[in-house]
């Protein structure tokens, strides 16, 4: 599905760069450890900043579950850091543990944001993930894919450059 995504970008006429964080580059499976969690946001920010080397308009980040979770909180702790964030299946909180939210820091996030989430997805249910979104200070949308798993399916891709081109434009 990430490959569609910055496919889908590409032939929109966007530069895309797709990274793994250093946990991911460090172990090809398993979950990421916690105590990384810096290192894996300090590598978001020399994506961003290589890509500001290259281009002179606009950089967007995005990122999947985790990463986009570590993103968002990047953008929370430097807000010059991209112009807007496409997060997709934000990882809410574990699943079947609602009581253990991932937004401590969605006060600070101070970015315009696009949240694209299935109907599906056990790490937080649509009404859970807009309620959260009333404490993002920035103008944020979401975008729902009914039926959707965490994984969102790759048929998302296409529309999403429109989608997020409307999204930004506002």
């Amino acid at each position: 599905m990430i490959k569609a995504v910055a496919e889908a970008f590409a032939q929109d006429g966007m530069w895309v760069l797709r990274f793994d964080l250093p946990y991911r580059q460090e172990r090809l499976h398993g979950p990421p450890f916690p105590a990384q969690a810096a290192r894996d946001r300090e590598g978001i920010r020399r994506a961003a900043e290589a890509l500001r080397e290259f281009s002179t308009r606009h950089v967007y980040l995005g990122g999947h579950s985790y990463g986009g979770r570590q993103t968002t909180m990047a953008a929370a702790e430097r807000a010059e850091l991209a112009d807007g964030l496409l997060l997709l299946s934000y990882p809410l909180h574990p699943p079947r543990k609602p009581d253990q939210l991932r937004t401590g820091h969605f006060g600070e996030l101070r970015t315009p944001a696009l949240f694209v989430h299935g109907t599906r997805d056990p790490f937080g249910s649509i009404d859970e993930l807009r309620a959260a979104l009333a404490a993002i200070p920035a103008h944020t949308e979401l975008m729902v894919v009914d039926g959707a798993p965490h994984g969102l399916p790759a048929k998302i891709a296409p529309p999403l450059p429109h989608q997020f081109g409307r999204f930004l434009a506002r």
